[in-house]
């Protein structure tokens, strides 16, 4: 058996998430069955690095498989594109050292919120933004997201009803920007692991604190409160991007 290594980048719109679930269109269901295909077999199953929500995008999933075909990296990567729908596009592919696992060896991941600003809701970005109609301020959410980077319980930021005991996350860099030619902003979070939901939820929280409905440090209170009330809302999954994957070897510059 082969195994291989690909990075996937996919709009989530019209999946029901990464996971395999029963009936449902999926992106591990959609390459699983092309592999299986290519190969001639019943089933080949693809460990992915993270599930993605049901309307959750991805710029750079890496999933790993074996398969009984042996062929070169780049003719596996043409193989699988010409097998793909129009919303997967294999990236990269290469064999992989059998003891690497692209959930279980990764030390890291980076995720990107895109928020549209307009009055209104645009309908070319409604798959791909979350909205915030009302004021905020960049720069007060930037000073704010400094309160997340650190070791904390993120119980307070995780779904309720998660399986996840241990809810310490390491959070590596956490910053908002403002896209005035878009009129977006743009979060991006980079850490050690993320909770159910938790970048949306964080994201939720930080817009309230740039519109000033929140305290400047109220990330502060919420981590310490551990109680999911206290956070509140939850940002749409139609803005989340799985940006990167790290793994030894490409972990940013920060020491893991």
């Amino acid at each position: 058996m082969a195994h291989y290594r690909i990075t996937v980048k996919y709009d989530g719109t019209k999946f029901a998430g990464y996971q395999v679930q029963p009936h449902q269109r999926t992106v591990q269901g959609v390459i699983q069955r092309a592999l299986a295909k290519m190969a001639k077999v019943p089933y080949i199953h693809v460990d992915g690095s993270g599930r993605t929500d049901s309307g959750v995008h991805a710029l750079g999933q890496v999933i790993t498989f074996d398969t009984p075909i042996d062929i070169p990296d780049r003719n596996m990567l043409a193989a699988l594109n010409s097998m793909m729908p129009l919303d997967i596009l294999v990236l990269e592919c290469a064999h992989a050292p059998d003891d690497f696992h692209a959930r279980y060896s990764a030390v890291g991941k980076r995720y990107m919120y895109r928020v549209a600003l307009g009055k209104y809701t645009d309908p070319l970005k409604r798959l791909y933004t979350g909205h915030y109609p009302y004021k905020v301020d960049a720069q007060r959410i930037q000073t704010a997201l400094r309160d997340l980077v650190g070791t904390h319980d993120f119980t307070s930021f995780a779904a309720s009803g998660g399986q996840i005991e241990d809810k310490v996350r390491t959070i590596y860099e956490a910053t908002c920007t403002e896209d005035t030619l878009n009129n977006e902003l743009r979060f991006e979070f980079y850490g050690n692991g993320f909770l159910y939901n938790m970048v949306r939820i964080m994201v939720a929280t930080a817009l309230e604190i740039g519109n000033g409905r929140r305290d400047l440090h109220d990330f502060e209170r919420v981590l310490a409160a551990k109680d999911r009330q206290q956070a509140r809302g939850t940002a749409p999954a139609s803005g989340l991007y799985l940006q990167q994957v790290y793994y030894p070897g490409n972990n940013a510059g920060v020491t893991i």
